[in-house]
């Protein structure tokens, strides 16, 4: 069983939006149904499954439905139509303290904008969530302190969001979200605010996190470079219809279509593909020479790429225990660029 599961949801905006479903499922265009009807189409027929312990990135541009997607899945936001399953539980037929709960220990949340008390020190803020769950005063500071120094703001406890930049503010969110300790966390494009380099150093702090704790990342952005830097999955929405599901490979080197191809046109390939992808396996390929190179299967292209341009060096792939699975030569390099 998937995680999380989303079957067949449409959402439509307006006064009458039960009405216009047929219209949808009849091809009518999102622009021809707005001018028609003066509703807005935010989803159209969107399926999808989300596995545990992995980071599913929606991507899309602005008005696409990535972020109306993901509040359905904690129901800030009820479908028109369609179904939500997390772990097997239709979050629709929850009544209101039963959504409560849900919402306190199933499912953690990022916003773009940090959405921090001002009048609250970093502590108190990130213990927020804790207090909601009835957590005593010691305890929520014990794990508050834990998930602050994890964020690499110790120091900073006492300190209000005033007092901190964009980054630190965001790292408090991403603290607060880590406290209560959910298997889920949505994050809505929670590095968008951020400057380029705040905004590096915070993807690399995700990545490190989630390699240790294996939480379930739903995360929505509109930049295609975050998506592959952070995805396992990326699903890709236009207009409300989810276009194509796949790997950060699938989605490069296999466009779905126009959409999705413009999307990737400009794309650095060597931040994608993985020696284990572009390689020739051992059994197939005898090396020539004495210059080689190691790198594990799974480092990047880019990582390695500079110091094999313009020498004459075969590149020996390898797994974590020093064993050679495959070697990639100039012919590789050239087909994968």
């Amino acid at each position: 069983m998937s995680k999380i599961e989303i079957n067949n949801v449409y959402k439509i905006f307006g006064n009458n939006p039960k009405s216009i479903v047929p219209m949808v499922k009849d091809g009518a265009t999102k622009e021809d149904i707005l001018e028609k009807t003066g509703h807005t189409v935010g989803l159209d027929n969107v399926s999808l499954k989300i596995e545990e312990g992995e980071t599913f990135v929606c991507m899309g541009l602005s008005g696409s439905g990535k972020s109306t997607l993901i509040r359905h899945l904690n129901r800030l936001i009820d479908p028109t139509e369609g179904e939500i399953l997390v772990e097997g539980t239709n979050v629709l037929s929850l009544n209101q303290q039963q959504l409560i709960e849900f919402r306190r220990h199933k499912m953690s949340m990022v916003f773009q904008r940090f959405g921090l008390f001002p009048h609250k020190t970093v502590l108190q803020n990130v213990g927020y969530g804790l207090e909601m769950q009835g957590i005593k005063e010691e305890e929520r500071v014990k794990i508050s302190m834990d998930k602050i120094d994890a964020v690499g703001l110790t120091g900073f406890e006492n300190q209000y969001p005033s007092q901190l930049s964009g980054g630190m503010q965001q790292r408090v969110g991403l603290a607060r979200a880590l406290a209560t300790d959910t298997d889920i966390m949505l994050m809505d494009e929670a590095f968008s605010a951020l400057d380029p380099l705040i905004r590096s150093d915070m993807q690399k702090q995700l990545l490190d996190l989630q390699s240790e704790l294996k939480k379930t990342i739903v995360f929505i952005t509109h930049d295609l470079d975050e998506s592959l830097r952070l995805g396992d999955h990326i699903g890709i929405l236009n207009a409300g219809k989810l276009v194509q599901v796949g790997t950060p490979v699938d989605i490069v080197m296999k466009p779905a279509d126009e959409y999705v191809k413009a999307f990737v046109k400009d794309v650095n390939r060597a931040k994608v593909l993985k020696a284990k992808i572009i390689m020739v396996p051992a059994n197939q390929f005898k090396p020539n020479g004495s210059n080689k190179l190691k790198v594990h299967e799974d480092d990047f292209l880019e990582e390695f790429l500079p110091k094999i341009v313009c020498s004459d060096v075969v590149v020996e792939v390898v797994d974590k225990t020093g064993n050679i699975k495959g070697y990639i030569t100039d012919k590789e390099l050239q087909n994968s660029l």
